[in-house]
């Protein structure tokens, strides 16, 4: 299988299909029709033995794209976080086991696609980090939950809330990865895990993978509801102001809101 959608390419290489996010301009960064068409060659994985997710050469993938954020519209970022959030599930709902093959930064949703994966190997070059309240957002579909039960509480609170980058030395040792490789052997040990995985079967895979959805399966609410939020809180000055700064590669100015939360319980999607 060989194909081309939106910047999404799709190939089969042996018996693992490669899905490689191609927005270089944007360092592989997804608007909603990425995120469809991800999901989409996900939902039809059923004739392989392993999926991989790449970004093209110079990235992995630095999240959403943050350039509608800066003037943003309901319907337009509704359909950006629900994109997100069904290209997140579609990998945990993907029968057959799938592999970050992480080869430059992982930022943003870009590093909430790794926690949503099955496995992770990094070249050595890759970053890692989340970007949410540092331009205006929050990481409401993995990294505030799932990267907790991943990697401990505390220091998924370290990712999400301070924003820092973590090369990939660090990212394996408090288990965002399962390994480091060299830049120039990460295609070739990529290969090597789906070797692997194909000589395993693919009944008892699946009967795993979906046996070790219950904690993401147990934070799905979690999701919607924090998506819901994130609809409620589009066109904040703190939206624009995150945006706008990150697009003018400037540090954002967000000022202390003192006002009460109103909160109508209305969270949803």
């Amino acid at each position: 299988m060989s194909t081309s959608t939106d910047r999404v390419q799709v190939r089969d290489r042996e018996e693992s299909r490669w899905i490689t996010l191609d927005n270089p301009s944007a360092r592989n960064a997804y608007d909603e029709h990425m995120a469809a068409a991800v999901a989409e060659a996900l939902d039809s994985c059923n004739d392989v033995r392993s999926v991989v997710i790449t970004g093209a050469p110079g990235a992995f993938c630095a999240g959403g794209m943050l350039a509608g954020m800066s003037t943003p519209t309901t319907r337009g970022m509704r359909h950006l976080y629900r994109a997100s959030l069904r290209m997140f599930d579609a990998v945990r709902s993907c029968p057959r086991p799938v592999i970050a093959a992480v080869n430059g930064a992982a930022a943003g949703g870009g590093n909430e696609l790794v926690v949503a994966c099955d496995l992770a190997v990094a070249a050595a070059s890759a970053t890692f980090g989340q970007t949410g309240p540092r331009v205006g957002s929050a990481p409401v579909t993995g990294a505030t939950n799932v990267m907790g039960v991943q990697i401990g509480e505390k220091r998924a609170k370290e990712l999400a809330m301070l924003c820092r980058r973590y090369d990939a030395a660090a990212a394996e040792r408090i288990g965002l990865v399962n390994r480091v490789v060299p830049d120039d052997r990460l295609d070739d040990e990529v290969m090597a895990w789906c070797r692997e995985l194909a000589n395993l079967s693919p009944r008892y895979l699946e009967i795993t993978k979906v046996s070790s959805n219950i904690w993401w399966n147990a934070a799905r609410d979690s999701f919607a509801n924090g998506v819901g939020m994130l609809v409620q809180a589009i066109g904040s000055d703190d939206m624009r102001e995150g945006a706008n700064a990150f697009l003018a590669k400037r540090p954002p100015k967000f000022a202390l809101d003192d006002g009460e939360f109103a909160d109508d319980g209305d969270f949803g999607p």
